[in-house]
């Protein structure tokens, strides 16, 4: 399943403890602040649909674990782990799902298209891959300021068939771009299966085309995702050139809300469920004796509760108003009566 894997398993306590009790607990709050959408949505309480990352939290957390304001993320549509873990506050996600006008896009994009200018992450836009190229121009703008940040792009195994996905690593790759590439490869782009959109076994093989290293891990082992990744951050930091770090994951509910996923086997979903990340985390931190059952709980309570209060206060606010669509769009303000052009 997974390939350079010529090293033994990373150990445990080579992170250090707080590092892995936050990296656990943003996975934690992801989960439950997925499966709370996940829910609303089908009360009927927002509108539109919902893309779930339920089984993929270590792909997203571990890599944006960490990262200072300034340093990019360029993520898709199943990014809330990177918009948790980077720091965004719960009320801005959950009034994004519910287009609201405290929402920091004031509901002018689909739900799931997170984003936080204060912490540096662009909203998607809905064309598969686009992100990855804006944050690839975001790399080259770092390395033209001589600044030592960088920028995560993340993306599904299908957005590897793009055109401009090959350009943006193609660019990066001659220009030697502090950037890493993330590819969760849940084995489905939508209802394509992986070994239907590319006769290849590794998509992280795709980076030797462009100069620079591929390597797959397995994306729902926390430990290793925190290391591989954050050893590629600090390559790109210090001016080394960009990674694609391909993360062996999988969904278990369908591309978006409204798909049933009948397209694959109860035999699948069972196996990848039995290999959920969070679970796995919890195994070794109660086993190094740094998590307890008690701790579990509370963590989980008191997740609950900021969640509560986050839906509230989004279910409480208004909708924007028509003409906030024409705000923060135009350099100059946009005539909205008939009198005013």
């Amino acid at each position: 399943m997974v390939k350079n894997s010529k090293k033994p398993r990373l150990k445990l306590m080579d992170i250090p403890e707080n590092i892995l009790l936050d990296l656990y607990a943003n996975m934690m709050k992801t989960r439950l602040l997925d499966e709370r959408l996940r829910k609303l949505f089908r009360q009927g309480r927002y509108a539109g649909t919902y893309f779930s990352a339920v089984g993929q939290e270590a792909t997203t957390v571990c890599p944006s674990y960490g990262l200072r304001d300034e340093d990019i993320i360029a993520p898709s549509h199943r990014e809330i782990g990177a918009s948790v873990a980077k720091g965004v506050p719960l009320d801005e996600i959950v009034s994004q799902v519910y287009a609201r006008k405290n929402s920091p896009d004031k509901g002018k994009t689909h739900p799931c298209h997170y984003g936080s200018r204060e912490k540096g992450v662009i909203t998607p836009s809905s064309t598969l891959a686009s992100q990855v190229i804006v944050g690839t121009g975001c790399a080259m703008g770092f390395k033209m300021q001589k600044k030592d940040n960088v920028v995560l792009a993340f993306f599904g195994e299908g957005s590897t068939a793009r055109g401009g996905w090959h350009e943006a690593l193609n660019y990066a790759g001659i220009h030697k771009l502090p950037i890493v590439y993330i590819c969760q490869n849940n084995l489905w782009a939508e209802s394509v299966p992986a070994n239907l959109s590319a006769a290849i076994q590794f998509f992280s093989d795709r980076a030797k085309a462009y100069g620079f290293r591929g390597i797959t891990i397995d994306g729902n082992d926390m430990i290793e995702v925190y290391k591989t990744s954050h050893d590629a951050i600090d390559k790109a930091r210090a001016g080394k050139g960009p990674t694609l770090i391909e993360c062996m994951t999988y969904r278990w509910y369908g591309h978006s809300e409204i798909d049933p996923a009948d397209y694959r086997t109860q035999e699948e979903i069972d196996e990848w469920k039995a290999r959920d990340p969070i679970l796995g985390a919890e195994k070794l931190l109660m086993e190094a004796g740094l998590l307890t059952a008690t701790k579990r709980e509370s963590l989980i309570e008191q997740i609950d509760q900021d969640i509560e209060a986050a839906v509230k206060n989004s279910e409480n606010e208004q909708y924007a108003e028509p003409e906030e669509a024409y705000i923060d769009v135009y350099s100059e303000k946009f005539p909205l009566r008939r009198d005013e052009y």
